[in-house]
């Protein structure tokens, strides 16, 4: 985990570009894949989730929720605006409650990624059901979710090693302490007397 000083405007910022480069990527490449089934994988879903799993649940639901405004609004955006902010900030927070414990086993990471996947698609089908989404119906819901989660956990391995190697990278490039000028706490970031 990053300490209170690297997670500040450096740790926003590298989140902020994760996420772009996420709903770029799944505007630009995933929603246009002819893949059985007509689903595709949630890469920006995906990408929360990673970011909640490495940085916390607070990250994860601050994230989750910017995240799913920004992919409300950005085109083709057929539904109510809102639904994809409080999925997927539900999904952050979720998932974010499992990053105490990332380092006990490899392959937690990706079990936590199937169950966001789950989670998140089984939320957007109840709120869309809530709202009235014609889409939300239990026999589109039921052939589509199984699907998605498979196509999600399919891509989960690539996004997941990208997002912590995103982070690993810009994080050996800041000093370990934050702020390294003499006279200076490197914790704090106030002067030393």
């Amino acid at each position: 985990m990053l300490n209170s000083v690297e997670e500040g405007r450096g740790g926003t910022l590298r989140s902020v570009l994760i996420i772009v480069v996420a709903i770029l990527l799944q505007v630009a490449v995933a929603n246009r894949l002819p893949l059985p089934g007509s689903v595709t994988p949630d890469l920006v879903m995906l990408t929360v989730v990673a970011l909640a799993l490495f940085r916390g649940e607070t990250v994860g639901m601050v994230t989750g929720f910017c995240a799913g405004l920004a992919t409300d609004l950005v085109p083709p955006a057929d539904h109510t605006i809102g639904m994809y902010a409080l999925v997927y900030c539900v999904v952050g927070y979720i998932s974010g409650l499992a990053s105490p414990e990332m380092d006990r086993s490899p392959s937690l990471p990706f079990v936590a990624v199937a169950l966001g996947a789950l989670v998140g698609n089984l939320a957007y089908a109840l709120v869309g059901v809530m709202l009235g989404d014609p889409r939300a119906d239990w026999s589109i819901v039921s052939r589509t979710v199984p699907l998605a989660v498979l196509y999600n956990v399919l891509a989960s391995p690539f996004v997941v090693w990208a997002v912590l190697r995103l982070s690993q990278r810009s994080e050996r490039l800041e000093p370990r302490g934050g702020l390294s000028v003499p006279g200076f706490s490197a914790r704090l970031g106030r002067q030393q007397r």
